[in-house]
């Protein structure tokens, strides 16, 4: 029988920082995404790594699909940042 991973209490303050702080990390991370976006524009191979990632961090995010999806699939930056400052 597998048993589960003891954390110190100084760990499991740290960990639940983390978690209780998840949304700012990733609209953080969304806005660095977003700068990086700006400054690959031409270069299609870095673009649809950075939208692959934007797209990992919206689905950690309390956002509802329907409303990042059509941003997903229209590639727009501008309105991935709109979507990012509704988000902070």
């Amino acid at each position: 029988m597998a048993q589960g991973r003891e954390y110190s209490a100084h760990q499991r303050k740290i960990i639940n920082r983390y978690y209780d702080n998840i949304d700012t990390i990733v609209a953080t991370r969304l806005g660095e995404i977003v700068t990086d976006m700006a400054l690959a524009q031409g270069d299609d191979k870095k673009l649809t790594k950075l939208w692959t990632r934007a797209e990992q961090a919206l689905r950690k995010t309390q956002i509802d699909p329907k409303r990042y999806e059509p941003v997903l699939e229209g590639r727009n930056p501008e309105a991935l940042a709109r979507l990012i400052a509704k988000l902070a």
